[in-house]
C-alpha cells in the first residue's frame, strides 16, 4: 500500500504536488469514491483522475541540452516552443525544473514523478553548475562575498563554489562558474543582480555528476541504466 499521490507521480501521469492538486479539488476518485489527501491504495484500486483511469507508464529519462528562446514547459499558452516539444516521445515527460526562456544547458526531462520530486525539493540540495556571462567585472571583495553567502529574499543562498573564467577589459564583461545547490527561480541572475550586475548570458553546464558532454544545443539524449540508478543513490 502506498499514498495515492506518490502512485499518481510514479504512473507519470504528473508530479506528486500536482497530484496533490488534484485530490484537493476532489478530482480523484478511489474504487468510485472521492479521495482524500494521504490515502493509502493498492494496484488493485482503481484511480481516476477527471473521470479518466490511472495507466501505469514506462518510465522515460532524458537529458537535454536546452536552447535559447524554449519554454521549460510541458505547453505555452503562448504557443511558444517547449522543450517537450524537441523530445519525440508518446510518454508524457516533463522538465524537472526549469530554467529560463533564453538560458540554455542542461536540463532532465522524465515521466518518473519520484525522482523528479527528490531532485527538486529544497533539502536535497543537488548541486547546479551554471556559467554565467555579465556586463561588469565584479572586485575581488565582491568575489568574496559571493563565496561566503548572500542573503536573497531573506533566505542565504551559499555557493559551492564561484570561479572568475574570462574577463574581458574592453567591454567590461566577465564569465564566471558558479556551483549552487538552490532551486529558486532566477536564483543565479538574482545573486549577480545584489551587486549590480546583469546576467547577459546563463547556460547550465551540469546537474549532480550529469554533463553536456557529447551534446550540441539542441540535443539530447536517453540516460543510461547506471546514470538513472546513481541518480536514485543520491538519497
Amino acid at each position: 500500500m502506498e499514498r495515492l499521490q506518490k502512485v499518481i507521480a510514479n504512473s507519470g501521469y504528473c508530479s506528486r504536488r500536482k497530484a496533490e492538486e488534484y485530490i484537493a479539488k476532489k478530482q480523484v476518485t478511489v474504487n468510485g469514491e472521492v479521495a482524500t489527501l494521504g490515502m493509502k491504495v493498492s494496484e488493485k484500486d482503481i484511480i481516476l483522475i477527471n473521470q479518466t483511469a490511472l495507466t501505469k507508464e514506462e518510465k522515460e529519462y532524458f537529458l537535454l541540452y536546452k536552447p535559447a528562446n524554449v519554454i521549460s514547459s510541458v505547453k505555452d499558452e503562448k504557443k511558444r516552443p517547449t522543450v517537450v516539444d524537441i523530445i519525440p516521445t508518446k510518454t508524457r515527460i516533463y522538465p524537472v525544473g526549469r530554467l529560463d526562456y533564453n538560458t540554455t544547458g542542461l536540463l532532465l526531462l522524465t515521466n518518473d514523478g519520484e525522482l523528479s520530486n527528490f531532485l527538486t525539493h529544497p533539502k536535497n540540495e543537488i548541486e547546479k553548475t551554471y556559467t554565467a556571462k555579465i556586463n561588469g567585472i565584479l572586485s575581488p571583495s565582491e568575489i568574496m562575498e559571493l563565496k561566503k553567502g548572500i542573503v536573497i529574499e531573506e533566505r542565504k543562498v551559499h555557493p559551492t563554489f564561484v570561479k572568475v573564467k574570462k574577463i574581458n577589459q574592453e567591454h567590461q564583461t566577465s564569465t564566471i562558474t558558479i556551483g549552487i545547490t538552490e532551486g529558486r527561480n532566477h536564483i543565479v541572475k538574482k545573486l549577480f543582480a545584489h551587486f549590480g550586475y546583469k546576467v547577459v548570458k546563463l547556460k547550465r553546464e551540469s546537474y549532480a555528476f550529469l554533463t553536456l558532454e557529447g551534446l550540441k544545443e539542441g540535443e539530447f539524449r536517453p540516460l543510461t541504466r547506471k546514470e538513472i540508478k546513481k541518480l536514485y543513490s543520491l538519497r
